[in-house]
């Protein structure tokens, strides 16, 4: 599988299908580059500052990454190590997105993901939408490499969404392309290629000739598997000839490497293992271990086919090896089951189930139901945000056409007004632009009327889908735990002393879960108008130390809790309502709290009025984020400190039940000093008898 990344420099440009030719190809353009790399050799020698010289080292480090591996890594350390002396934000964001791009080269896409989150803060701190939706198409794609589809999914649709925001049909090309690539993984060809012709699309409007060579890659590689194979084999070598002429080099060992798999599927072995012999030797000279892996496979694959057991065993081992070596996951499954067929072939049953149990387990960690459900419910929300954009679309050149069609109106009128030939013309040409002015407005008004109906449904769509999706969320770890509890019990594998602890533990996760559940259904019934608010006295330090012994309970985290809420302190408002709030609030300060860190919660009276805050030592979030949290329409939501999930709705809810009881929310935060969430309530005033 071959992403979309970064650009990468030409090297490979003779059309050879041989592996001479193609060794040959690579020698001769390294001879050719020579002069450029002793120029900047030159240059960096004299270099006299610290920043001309970072810039020399990286445009060498890049010259030389497909001519000289080592070369071109001990000139990035030395980058990378100036800019992190030097604390120069842009020299370690290039430089991290640069070991980034070696690390991929060599296939090693654990060490390619450490890079681009390192260098990730600092694309966020750049404000750049350009450089903020390239990392996120990074990240996506050493995810993706590794295996894990929904990490994935999630930062190509950011890239897509910052793309298509700023209007850059390059970036929103590639985001589309690798999208795309994905569903191609969990098998939804229809929809795969409707991504990827939609990227081709954009990308022959900005005349992307590289895209092009991406297109034909993929389209092949999925013909390929639907055993599609002449309209395979075609769309592999138009791919080939672009990525050739355009010289991608990073692209071409894919796509020979899939030429190979096509042969092997015709029965044309010796054709296949020539063409693998020669992706070998082009992985080989950038030591790109997943390339190398992939092609071993391949050989041993041709090995199995011509009985040649032995030969075939040997290969698909090595390929093992350095697939779990690397962390290659999705091709350490194409091993065990090449390994299963193999000893099928040699009658050895037994061997052959257990390597067919090994790609079953670890396919099942990798396509879990969960996994493929979630991308497909943020591929609904997708295609609704594409949607909304054509009728945005629409209306845009709607409302053109209603100011041209106002423009000639008014041109008329004065033409008619002047020409002043005859008081009947005038009186008609009068007419005709009063009853254009009205059918003007009454399309605008009934524009404006789609826009708020279009905006609804939306807004109703990401109710129902945040419902859902939180139900699904919470509902599954009590359940899971119930079940397994129940099958230990099945077979008498918990023992008296045990149960009443167990038993304890499912109490306290289900009690959790009730209350969730239940206040769910209230917001849902407040969003569609059902939900009575029915304010009472509260006392709120009570309140708050009943919600502490709760999460107390549950073992969260570590994390001291505070109560300085004065004694007395009552308000007036909706019980269930305001301990929601509360419960939020606490449970988001805990999320993004180190072990062993302080929230404290307070009020003070202002007037009739009751300022709450509920203060936390934590992370603390940045002034972009801040923006975001209160949005109903992003239900924004990251890790926290322990990588812990969230839903992106509990602060909405905050916000909705501060509202309706007549209050406000709002923040004050610093990244790495803590936040401190403050709303305000009514306060209880004792009725007063004559």
């Amino acid at each position: 599988m071959k992403l979309r990344k970064r650009n990468t420099y030409s090297i490979i440009t003779k059309y050879s299908f041989v592996a001479t030719a193609l060794f040959l190809s690579l020698t001769i353009n390294a001879q050719t580059s020579t002069p450029n790399i002793d120029s900047l050799k030159i240059q960096l020698g004299k270099a006299s500052t610290d920043s001309s010289r970072l810039t020399l080292l990286f445009e060498l480090s890049k010259k030389y990454q497909y001519l000289d591996f080592t070369q071109a890594k001990s000139l990035l350390d030395e980058a990378t190590e100036l800019s992190e002396k030097l604390n120069l934000n842009w020299a370690k964001l290039e430089a991290y997105q640069q070991q980034s791009n070696l690390a991929s080269i060599r296939g090693n896409y654990i060490s390619a993901l450490k890079f681009d989150k390192a260098g990730f803060p600092l694309a966020i701190a750049t404000k750049d939408s350009t450089i903020i939706a390239r990392a996120n198409n990074f990240l996506g794609y050493d995810y993706v490499n590794l295996g894990e589809y929904d990490e994935a999914y999630y930062y190509f649709t950011e890239s897509f969404r910052i793309s298509r925001a700023i209007k850059d049909s390059l970036l929103t090309a590639i985001a589309l392309h690798n999208v795309g690539t994905v569903f191609k993984e969990l098998g939804q060809y229809d929809i795969a290629l409707d991504h990827i012709e939609l990227a081709s699309k954009l990308s022959n409007q900005i005349n992307d000739i590289d895209g092009l060579a991406y297109t034909y890659y993929e389209i092949g590689d999925i013909y390929l598997r639907s055993n599609k194979y002449d309209e395979s084999e075609k769309a592999l070598f138009k791919a080939l000839s672009i990525a050739r002429e355009q010289g991608i080099n990073i692209l071409e060992p894919d796509i020979i490497s899939r030429i190979a798999r096509l042969y092997l599927r015709k029965g044309e072995f010796h054709t296949a293992y020539t063409y693998y012999d020669s992706v070998e030797m082009l992985h080989a000279k950038t030591q790109n271990e997943y390339g190398l892996a992939e092609s071993i496979l391949g050989k041993g694959r041709v090995s199995l086919k011509q009985k040649n057991f032995d030969d075939a065993a040997n290969q698909i081992l090595e390929s093992l090896n350095i697939s779990k070596r690397i962390n290659a996951r999705t091709l350490e499954i194409e091993c065990y089951r090449t390994l299963s067929q193999l000893y099928e072939e040699r009658e050895d049953y037994k061997s052959a189930l257990a390597y067919t149990k090994q790609s079953k387990i670890l396919q099942d960690s990798l396509f879990g139901q969960d996994m493929v459900q979630k991308i497909f419910q943020d591929q609904l929300r997708l295609q609704t945000e594409n949607k909304d954009l054509q009728i945005a679309a629409l209306s845009e050149t709607q409302e053109k056409q209603a100011s041209e069609l106002n423009r000639q109106s008014f041109i008329k009128n004065i033409l008619a007004v002047v020409a002043a030939l005859t008081v009947i013309l005038l009186f008609t040409v009068y007419r005709s632009g009063q009853r254009r002015i009205r059918i003007n407005k009454l399309l605008i008004e009934h524009q404006n009327e789609i826009k708020k109906r279009s905006l609804e449904l939306e807004q109703l769509n990401q109710v129902k889908d945040k419902f859902f999706s939180v139900i699904s969320h919470d509902l599954r770890s009590p359940i899971n735990a119930l079940a397994g509890i129940l099958n230990l019990m099945s077979k008498n594998q918990i023992t008296n002393e045990e149960l009443p602890r167990v038993i304890k533990e499912l109490q306290l996760q289900f009690n959790h879960t009730k209350n969730l559940i239940n206040n769910l259904l209230d917001w849902a019934l407040l969003q569609m108008d059902k939900l009575r608010i029915q304010p009472v006295k509260i006392n709120l330090r009570s309140m708050v130390d009943d919600n502490f012994e709760l999460l107390d309970s549950l073992h969260i985290k570590a994390v001291k809790l505070v109560n300085e809420i004065p004694e007395g302190t009552l308000a007036f408002a909706d019980l269930n309502m305001i301990n929601l709030v509360f419960r939020n609030l606490i449970l988001n300060g805990m999320k993004f709290t180190e072990q062993g860190g302080e929230i404290t919660i307070g009020a003070e009276t202002d007037n009739d009025e009751l300022t709450v805050w509920v203060k936390d030592n934590g992370v603390g979030i940045s002034p972009e984020i801040q923006k975001l949290l209160f949005e109903k329409t992003s239900g924004y939501s990251t890790r926290g400190t322990a990588n812990e999930k969230g839903t992106g709705l509990g602060l909405i809810l905050c916000k909705e039940f501060v509202e309706r009881n007549g209050g406000r929310i709002w923040l004050e935060s610093e990244e790495g000093k803590g936040s401190t969430f403050f709303f305000t309530v009514s306060k209880f005033n004792e009725p007063v008898f004559a």
